[in-house]
């Protein structure tokens, strides 16, 4: 065995190990959103059981062992499509219908079963995975899209925490499965030297990502919240409501106005807007079009101006000079520093630190 071998069957232990460990930690880590972390747990299994057999030397000579363990790589993308249904969507429940999603890993083993993994089979589910990798990421990243833009039309706490982590995850999938295809295609032509080097790039990006999975883990146990999966982007709700909507008069506009100054329900850092209407006893769907239409913002920004706006005269204020960051940042409605930093400069252009210092 050589030293490259030798790395690759290291680094590929290890990356299985924390793979497994990140596994236990999510199944018993307290969380609101106990099916995300279920779904992440088994993904990752199922992630571990394929290296398995391409970094360690594990009998997999067995037919049911190898056609479970090459099979099992139709089950990732699906696995993962519907860990991002759970951790965008507070209420996403499994169902019955989900379970065709297991429907090519399913026909694949009794395929490889039967005609005792023929060289054209083995070319149609090289060709299976090919077709399903793009299906699947192209529906996850419209799941995000929808996913961020109803979290800004509806919520004021911190989603693009939740967005940023899973459009981070997908991305990686996408650039590790070039590797993948890469080696893949060196491994049928002239190119098969370079298969080597393009093994050991892949046993290294799989264990950088998975040790970022586990920080992430440790550091955000506790990552998602979800929205409602029923809510639908304002423009959605406008075509279905075309001709029930009407104008909004400007009364309507100043009514708003003088509740969020009045009763300053900003300061609420889960403020949604159904939350919201209920408290100004508006419909929904006319609050939303007076934020979205009339005002030309979203929800989110709408909220988090009123908090800035707060938190910028209290970060001048040199009676509260003694306040901390993180004391205004909860003062005046946030409940996380990086969402309160992120939407303090893109409304003042400066950090907190920097306003307070440049006014004081």
């Amino acid at each position: 065995m050589d030293y490259q071998t030798e790395i690759i069957e290291g680094v590929g232990k290890m990356a299985v190990f924390l793979m497994l460990l990140l596994s236990v930690f999510l199944l018993t880590v307290k969380t609101k959103n106990k099916l995300a972390n279920r779904l992440f747990s088994i993904y990752l299994l199922v992630i571990a059981f394929d290296l398995t057999g391409f970094f360690t030397t594990l009998p997999l000579n067995y037919p049911i062992t190898k056609g479970l363990k090459i099979a099992s790589s139709l089950l990732q993308l699906p696995l993962f499509y519907l860990y991002v249904n759970a951790a965008c969507y507070s209420n996403f429940n499994l169902k019955t219908k989900h379970l065709w999603h297991a429907l090519p890993f399913l026909i694949f083993i009794i395929l490889f079963w039967i005609f005792d993994f023929a060289p054209w089979s083995a070319t149609l589910f090289q060709w299976t995975t090919e077709v399903q990798f793009p299906i699947y990421i192209i529906a996850i990243f419209l799941k995000l899209k929808s996913f961020k833009k109803v979290h800004l039309e509806n919520y004021s706490g911190p989603g693009q925490i939740t967005y940023k982590w899973l459009f981070q995850i997908t991305l990686l999938s996408c650039i590790a499965h070039t590797f993948v295809l890469a080696r893949w295609l060196f491994s049928n032509n002239s190119f098969y030297e370079y298969v080597p080097t393009i093994n050991l790039i892949i046993s290294l990006s799989v264990l950088s990502v998975t040790t970022f999975f586990v920080l992430k883990a440790l550091y955000q146990p506790d990552l998602f919240k979800g929205v409602d999966m029923n809510l639908r982007p304002s423009q959605t709700k406008l075509n279905n409501d075309s001709g029930k909507t009407g104008s909004i008069s400007n009364e309507n506009l100043s009514l708003l106005n003088s509740f969020m100054e009045k009763e300053k329900p900003y300061l609420d850092y889960e403020l949604t807007l159904q939350k919201l209407a209920g408290q100004m006893n508006t419909p929904e769907r006319e609050l939303s079009s007076l934020i979205n239409q009339q005002l030309g913002k979203h929800f989110f920004d709408f909220i988090n101006e009123y908090r800035i706006r707060d938190a910028q005269a209290l970060l001048k204020d040199p009676s509260q000079k003694k306040m901390t960051i993180l004391e205004v940042l909860y003062a005046v409605g946030f409940n996380s520093k990086s969402s309160f930093y992120t939407a303090f400069k893109k409304v003042t252009n400066q950090t907190p630190t920097a306003y307070r210092k440049s006014n004081l």
